[in-house]
């Protein structure tokens, strides 16, 4: 009767170890999901930062173009209010 409890005991622990494994197993599944979708996330978000990179840089890019063409147009019309004082001193 007592290796019938011990067989009764032992075959509790093995079955509550079993349960023990597949319910670990699952819980990792879950977090390999989680952490999938974390990388999923940040390969997005990577994405997104190097989209607003591209278009910061085209943004400066034309800011400075606007700059470069403001400078020119200044001296244009600083050459044109000389030349119309050299007109008006002469007429």
């Amino acid at each position: 009767m007592e290796q019938r409890d011990d067989l009764s005991r032992l075959t509790l622990i093995v079955a509550q170890m079993g349960e023990a494994v597949i319910t670990t197993t699952e819980t990792v599944e879950k977090l390999a999901q989680k952490v999938d979708a974390i990388a999923l996330s940040l390969q997005t978000q990577n994405h997104h930062v190097q989209q607003q990179s591209y278009q910061i840089f085209a943004l400066s890019d034309a800011l400075q173009t606007l700059i470069d063409n403001q400078a020119v147009s200044k001296k244009q019309v600083d050459q044109l209010i000389e030349a119309l004082q050299d007109l008006v001193i002469n007429l």
